[in-house]
């Protein structure tokens, strides 16, 4: 399709021959051609034809003079700029979420009285009267209860701690809810599916805006800290491919040509998952995983550059205070054995088995929102959720407290100086070991109590989060899954300590776990399960394991981490091959091609429109089709493009034109060529024959055919279409059978054809 350019961007220096000025304004570029409508597919390989022109004629230009050289190196480096841009926005606006979202989530339980925008750790960093058995206590931090009637126990005081924890909790949520609703409807949910579906050559135009960016920024920060089950990282993807989109509009080169537009998307969604995790490396890996469809080396490396200067921005601000660019950074001293693979391999068969439940449950959930009157009221939704989230999670110190804090202390190494229930363990009075090298020891009462509550945890994050994603709120799905496998890890590994510790003599413990050494870190079976049930949702491998590994900072776990995430997925698979963000562009019939085979024997003839009992294909004929046919045809179709024939006898095919090109070259014509009338002949000729002086002028459009559209023959398999269509980025092929026209299939039609295949409803699946 290397004639398929706009006529903004036609570089063709031939003379147009004709009558008088035929048509000399489309020397002239227009807005608007060569771009396209709302909710419908880009053409990469017209994308990627515009382009090369383009480039052919700035690097002709710049022979010229020393001013359009220095223009064409701008012109070269503008994509690096673009990068550092989207890194420095997309670093600080992370930055500036996870203070907000620190000091927000501890609002609910108290207040600073030294300074009112201090989180509690903050408060009590800058006490001279904490002491470091009570680090968490200090005068300057009050609990509202306490503010308000001077007691700090006793029934009364919880009960008022309890119920305002509620009442701030309906207060984010609902301020959250109502901003979403009101100014930026798109900026609900996770974005992933969504910049997955646009990153494969969707237009869905305001979902990467500007008030999209502003309202997703703020409203992910109250949603988090309402204490909803979600979290903040899926969000950031797409706040990151907000500033991306942001950029481009900057650079012709990228607000012109939707194919490069989505080269950009493709790195800053790389820096999004770089500063939600502190995970560079895992951030290009995530990119080019899981939601790129198109992805040139050039990206990667762009990629990675847009990645490390998000990082380094996110480090400049250290959010965290611990000069780590994520709350659960971690370090263990304790190498892993092999036969702690049999817990992390069914940690892996954990993570596949609570996917393939949540997807399938959340799917349901979700389905039966958009079908009932459920749908309707999505800030009462909200409310509810939030109600029962709140008033069941306050009781339970694990689920009261954010859920990055729970994985960071779930994550954690119990060394001598922890004061977690979690390392409540009997010490021996003569242990005289160096701190890092504690051995392993009977659990004491705070651990089996801490037992109980994150069991009790680990049922509410189970059901809760299936009700809570999807809802008309920002909402992430990486942490609640990690939390749900850091609960179900850490519980799994201090078993297996206590194990060890008891029974050091069973052949399994023998070889390797000598009394008074330390065998067993729970810490790395919390780390192992929340890989697993992330895997398990998403169904990613390498990137999960690069972005586990460059959390923890230690390539000693690589393999236990590799095991639980493989069992994960094969587990996962077998109940269905769909990660949660498939299904949720399946459930919302985005127009979207997955990279499963296609392996039903049938041809492109079965899929072609038109069917039998179906009107005729509607075609323009290249030299007797008047201006008031064009019209005609536009105004009673709604069709993307139109064949253009030699003839309706002979249909023989001599190319296609867009829907959109024809009517914007009409309108210019009628607006700036005198004797364009309804009767002009429209030409997609070489030349225009000469025509009598008193015939209307006739309209010249060979400038916007496309000579080389892609065909098939009607005996191609669909197999083989189908690969095409996903590989090459197709809006649709041509069928024809010895030059000769018989049909068309439109991307929608190889989705339909594919539901049908898997006994689905094809109307069902398509986006409305």
């Amino acid at each position: 399709m290397a004639e398929a350019e706009g006529i903004s961007t036609a570089t063709s220096t031939e003379e147009i021959n004709g009558a008088g000025n035929l048509m000399d304004f489309l020397d002239e570029p227009f807005p608007d051609v060569g771009t396209y409508e709302d909710f419908h597919t880009i053409d990469w390989l017209r994308e990627k034809s515009r382009d090369t022109d383009r480039h052919r004629k700035i690097t002709c230009k710049s022979k010229e003079s020393i001013w359009e050289f220095i223009k064409s190196l701008l012109d070269a480096w503008s994509g690096w700029l673009v990068m550092l841009l989207i890194g420095l926005l997309s670093g600080t606006l992370a930055g500036v979420i996870d203070l907000a979202v620190d000091w927000m989530t501890d609002l609910k339980e108290g207040v600073c009285l030294s300074a009112l925008w201090y989180s509690h750790e903050q408060c009590c960093w800058t006490s001279n009267e904490t002491t470091f058995a009570d680090r968490d206590k200090c005068p300057q931090w009050q609990k509202w209860a306490e503010l308000m009637t001077g007691y700090t126990e006793g029934a009364g005081v919880y009960l008022l701690n309890y119920f305002l924890y509620v009442l701030w909790a309906l207060f984010f949520s609902f301020l959250a809810v109502s901003l979403v609703r009101v100014f930026a409807p798109y900026a609900c949910g996770s974005g992933i599916p969504e910049i997955k579906t646009i990153l494969s050559g969707f237009i869905i135009r305001g979902y990467l805006g500007k008030w999209t960016l502003l309202i997703k920024t703020v409203t992910l920060v109250l949603a988090v800290s309402s204490g909803l089950s979600l979290g903040k990282e899926g969000p950031l993807v797409h706040v990151a491919c907000c500033c991306g989109n942001l950029f481009c509009s900057l650079f012709s080169k990228y607000s012109k040509n939707e194919g490069k537009r989505r080269e950009v998307l493709s790195a800053a969604a790389a820096a999004g998952v770089s500063v939600a995790f502190g995970a560079p490396i895992g951030g290009v890996l995530f990119s080019l995983e899981e939601v790129s469809y198109y992805f040139p080396l050039k990206t990667l490396w762009r990629s990675f550059f847009a990645a490390l200067v998000a990082a380094f921005t996110l480090r400049s601000i250290n959010p965290f205070g611990n000069n780590r660019l994520v709350l659960f950074y971690v370090e263990y001293h304790t190498p892993w054995y092999m036969a702690e693979l049999v817990p992390f391999i069914l940690l892996g068969v954990f993570g596949g088995l609570w996917g393939t439940l949540f997807i399938r449950c959340n799917i349901a959930w979700c389905r039966r929102r958009k079908t009932t009157r459920l749908g309707k009221y999505p800030v009462l939704e909200v409310i509810v959720v939030t109600g029962i989230t709140a008033v069941l999670a306050f009781p339970n110190p694990y689920t009261r407290r954010s859920t990055s804090e729970l994985i960071s202390e779930l994550f954690n190494d119990c060394g001598a100086l922890e004061s977690s229930q979690l390392c409540d363990y009997i010490n021996n009075p003569n242990m005289s070991r160096p701190v890092d090298d504690i051995p392993d020891r009977p659990a004491g009462p705070g651990v089996y109590s801490a037992l109980w509550q994150l069991t009790l945890a680990l049922v509410f994050k189970i059901v809760i989060t299936i009700f809570t994603f999807g809802m008309k709120i920002p909402s992430g799905l990486f942490i609640p899954s990690m939390a749900v496998g850091a609960i179900a890890g850490r519980i799994v590994g201090i078993a297996v300590e206590q194990m060890a510790y008891h029974h050091h003599d069973w052949i399994i413990f023998k070889n390797w776990c000598r009394p008074g050494a330390d065998c067993v870190t729970p810490g790395l079976y919390a780390m192992v399960g929340a890989a697993a049930c992330l895997g398990g949702v998403t169904r990613m491998t390498v990137s999960l394991v690069v972005i586990m590994f460059e959390l923890t900072g230690g390539l000693e776990y690589i393999v236990p981490l590799m095991a639980a995430a493989v069992t994960s997925k094969w587990v996962a698979d077998a109940f269905g091959k769909e990660g949660i963000y498939e299904a949720h562009i399946q459930l919302n019939g985005y127009p979207y091609l997955d990279q499963d085979e296609f392996t039903h024997r049938t041809l492109a003839t079965d899929v072609m429109r038109p069917r039998r009992n179906e009107p005729p294909l509607a075609v323009l004929t290249q030299d007797s089709t008047t201006v008031e046919d064009v019209e005609t045809l536009i105004k009673d179709t709604d069709y993307n493009g139109f064949p253009v024939v030699v003839s309706r006898e002979s249909e023989r095919l001599i190319g296609f034109v867009q829907r959109r090109d024809l009517i914007l070259n009409i309108k210019n014509a009628r607006q700036k060529q005198d004797g364009v009338v309804s009767n002009s002949v429209v030409y997609f000729t070489e030349d225009a024959p000469q025509i009598p002086a008193s015939n209307p002028q006739p309209l010249k459009l060979r400038r916007i055919l496309n000579l080389s559209p892609f065909t098939v023959t009607d005996h191609t398999p669909m197999e083989t279409v189908v690969d095409i269509f996903r590989k090459l980025g197709l809006r649709q092929c041509l069928v024809t059978r010895s030059g000769r026209l018989l049909g068309i299939i439109t991307k929608k039609d190889v989705l339909r054809h594919m539901a049908h295949m898997m006994n689905q409803d094809p109307e069902s699946i398509m986006f409305n």
